[in-house]
């Protein structure tokens, strides 16, 4: 049996895929219902919790360390082109506490990217980011006022519990 590496095989795909397109043809790419985006993204990103990883600049040498986010509802702001109301909750004297922050979300055709620069979080700091979420995963980039570094994981929807992988003993 042969066996090929992940990059092999995708070098396959994109070969064999440039080898038959066809560059006068034009796409065939059903066009993009917006709203129908937006409702899903709206969706997606109510009552999740982002669980995941991140790294951080001021530490290149420290293993990623786990991380979450949690976020009660997001809803575009009405007669906006990009802005979103993101209620997030965020850590505060031991708990949390539910902060509404205007976040522009952008579009890279079917996908939505978080793209904040340079904002304000009282008593926490400036910070800029770009966060793609794909189905259930995220994927991004963040930094400060003196750091900075990757962030990635998956969504869970709250309350969502994981089914056993073997059936109880009767």
């Amino acid at each position: 049996m042969l066996k090929l590496s992940c990059t092999t095989i995708a070098f396959i795909i994109t070969a064999a895929t440039a080898a038959h397109a066809q560059p006068s043809a034009p796409a065939t790419r059903p066009a993009l219902d917006q709203a129908a985006l937006e409702r899903q993204f709206q969706e997606t990103m109510t009552n999740v919790k982002l669980v995941g990883f991140s790294t951080d600049t001021r530490r290149p040498n420290d293993p990623p360390r786990e991380d979450s986010y949690t976020i009660d509802r997001v809803s575009k702001v009405p007669n906006s082109e990009d802005n979103w109301v993101f209620t997030a909750r965020i850590p505060f004297r031991g708990g949390q506490l539910a902060v509404p922050l205007i976040i522009p979300v952008k579009w890279a055709g079917d996908t939505p990217v978080i793209s904040v620069t340079d904002l304000s979080i009282p008593r926490m700091g400036t910070y800029t980011a770009r966060v793609l979420i794909y189905r259930d995963v995220y994927v991004g980039t963040w930094s400060g006022r003196d750091c900075g570094g990757q962030l990635w994981g998956r969504l869970e929807r709250a309350g969502a519990t994981t089914a056993p992988t073997t059936k109880p003993a009767s």
